[in-house]
């Protein structure tokens, strides 16, 4: 089984590509940002702020995927500034419990202008 994800409670791609997949037993997220989704604009002025809107972002692909946070196994998170680790990581882990999803975090050039975290997601939702 694979089927396109797609919801109104997460921002509209601004590009050629899905918000999300479900394949199988996994779920795909895209790269999300803190974008509002009801706007499009970008939300937060620091990297804490962005990260928690993103979350919540990649959490209503995930559920319109017919999975949760709790199901994610691996986060691949972009900074525009590894300055912002501490910041990105401390909103990280309102999100998540242990054991924690396996993670990469690295430095990147972003698409829009102001944001400060992208973050994609994908989880297993299979017995």
């Amino acid at each position: 089984m694979k089927q396109v994800i797609v919801t109104d409670k997460a921002p509209a791609a601004i590009g050629p590509f899905a918000a999300g997949w479900r394949a199988g037993d996994y779920v795909y997220v895209s790269g999300q940002g803190p974008l509002d989704p009801a706007t499009g604009k970008l939300v937060g002025a620091d990297v804490g702020e962005q990260t928690t809107q993103t979350f919540k972002n990649i959490k209503a692909v995930l559920e319109a995927g017919g999975a949760s946070l709790a199901d994610v196994v691996k986060v691949n998170v972009y900074l525009t500034d590894m300055a912002n680790f501490a910041g990105m990581n401390a909103a990280y882990k309102e999100f998540f419990a242990e054991p924690y999803p396996a993670r990469a975090t690295v430095g990147a050039s972003l698409a829009l202008k102001g944001m400060l975290v992208e973050i994609e997601a994908i989880a297993y939702v299979g017995s």
